[in-house]
């Protein structure tokens, strides 16, 4: 089929509709690929952490971006660059806020690294409408253990389903030989580069749990795994630098950038926020973190599976995390929960997100029925299943924290979303309810509980500054 010939599929995105068309020459270079896939479990993870580690140990500085709202993939690739990771998603950063991270990545990096989500085709936004956006080329990770010529056809399929798609090339992943290299290779029609292979190792392959990859710190051998990934990178076609990308940051959204900055800037000053940070409780924005800091915050890290006791502060924030695989040696730590009760009986606030509020339960069931007593803070059971509870991108009204009440004020939506096994049963009457983007379906409930703000939506802090920063007011709750 013909180039002129071929039937192509235009993006739905509504956010194209908008997009501002930049002048050529005004913006910053730097090179730049989406690592992306026709589904889960191909590998975009070990090659984006690969190709990383590779280019990292060059001497250059790589810049690794997610694409959706994944916190696991995030400390690998972090692990891989030596360099925080954050989220790209047209709907959840938002369309300017990708722009900027994209261009402060531009000034600063050598290689910008962006792994894709699911599919490149799936998800309201996905992989490829960022992209399209952005003119960024993709680089097809294929598994092609079971595959000859229906290589081609998979590659095909992928670099021309969307008609203005960016596409750099695919490599072979799990392909063991070079004659298998060679059948794959040469059944691609000429103008799709076949970066080469890379071939089935164990010893690279991150181990999985019921929400993703292990994590990177509970993995002992992570930089050997990183370092051996790396050197099969150097055999393929990918340890060039990629074509350079332009990135552009807009008059008008550099002006807009200086009134959130003013905002934000030391509007938190004054205020210790205690985060617990560890295998236990470890999902969290780097986003978040770094909009809590350029807000001023005194920011404390803790653990609640090994420190005695919980640092002094004025808000206690409590992320989602793994608290069912940790749940003994949480509740073993007593005087750490006395400090937690506490906290709260003083009327500090508390902010938990998924496994933080978890935490906070009366109980907690693993996914083997065992029992665990738990904080006792939050009237309520949760019990771990085999199967998805909750997934997915998703907004929520908090009119409690504005002085507009309205339903639908935008001075009250935070964005952000929900990813779990477990089933609550919290005995509370929720404050809110989330919506699911894009079908707008219900969601999650969000529950006030004295001074306490806790639901199973990961919040992404950055949706919504004004709002983020009456949240985390302390004088707001005295």
């Amino acid at each position: 089929m013909s180039q002129a010939n071929k039937k192509t599929v235009p993006s739905q995105n509504k956010a194209f509709q908008n997009k501002v068309e930049q002048q050529a020459g005004s913006g910053v270079k730097c090179s730049a690929l989406i690592v992306a896939a026709p589904h889960s479990g191909s590998g975009k993870t070990t090659i984006t952490a690969a190709l990383a580690r590779y280019h990292r140990d060059q001497g250059r500085k790589v810049t690794v971006f997610k694409v959706g709202p994944d916190f696991i993939d995030p400390m690998i690739l972090r692990q891989a660059s030596s360099e925080l990771v954050y989220q790209l998603d047209l709907w959840l950063v938002g369309e300017q806020g990708c722009r900027a991270l994209l261009h402060r990545a531009a000034m600063e990096s050598d290689l910008i690294l962006i792994e894709g989500v699911m599919g490149l085709f799936d998800g309201t936004p996905s992989s490829a409408d960022l992209a399209e956006y952005f003119n960024i080329p993709v680089l097809a990770v294929i598994d092609a253990k079971a595959m000859a010529q229906t290589f081609a056809a998979v590659t095909f399929g992928l670099a021309t389903f969307r008609e203005n798609l960016p596409f750099s090339g695919v490599i072979a992943n799990r392909v063991n030989t070079e004659r298998h290299a060679e059948l794959l290779s040469t059944s691609l029609p000429k103008e799709f580069r076949f970066y080469g292979r890379i071939p089935k190792d164990d010893t690279i392959t991150l181990p999985e749990r019921h929400l993703g990859l292990v994590q990177a710190q509970e993995l002992s051998d992570i930089d050997a795994q990183l370092d051996k990934a790396a050197s099969h990178i150097a055999n393929t076609g990918l340890t060039e630098l990629p074509a350079k990308v332009e990135f552009f940051a807009q008059e008008a959204e550099v002006d807009g950038d200086c009134v959130q900055a003013n905002i934000i800037e030391g509007a938190l000053v004054g205020t210790r926020i205690i985060i617990i940070r560890d295998s236990a409780f470890s999902f969290i924005y780097a986003a978040n973190i770094a909009f809590l800091t350029q807000a001023g915050a005194e920011l404390i890290y803790c653990s609640a599976m090994l420190d005695p006791h919980l640092p002094d502060g004025d808000i206690l924030y409590i992320p989602g995390g793994y608290p069912e695989l940790y749940a003994k040696q949480l509740m073993n730590n007593e005087t750490f929960l006395s400090d937690i009760r506490a906290f709260a009986a003083s009327k500090k606030p508390i902010v938990a997100e998924c496994g933080g509020m978890l935490y906070l339960l009366d109980q907690l069931t693993d996914m083997e029925g065992q029992q665990f007593s738990m904080v006792g803070l939050i009237p309520g059971k949760a019990t771990m299943q085999k199967k998805l509870a909750a997934i997915g991108s998703q907004w929520v009204n908090l009119p409690s924290f504005t002085d507009n009440a309205a339903e639908d004020s935008a001075d009250s939506i935070m964005r952000g979303h929900s990813f779990h096994y477990s089933c609550a049963d919290i005995e509370l009457d929720p404050t809110s309810q989330t919506t699911h983007h894009p079908s707008e379906r219900a969601g999650e409930f969000v529950y006030q509980h004295n001074n306490i703000l806790a639901s199973y939506m990961h919040w992404y802090l950055p949706s919504n500054p004004s709002l983020t920063l009456r949240i985390f007011n302390k004088a707001r709750y005295l």
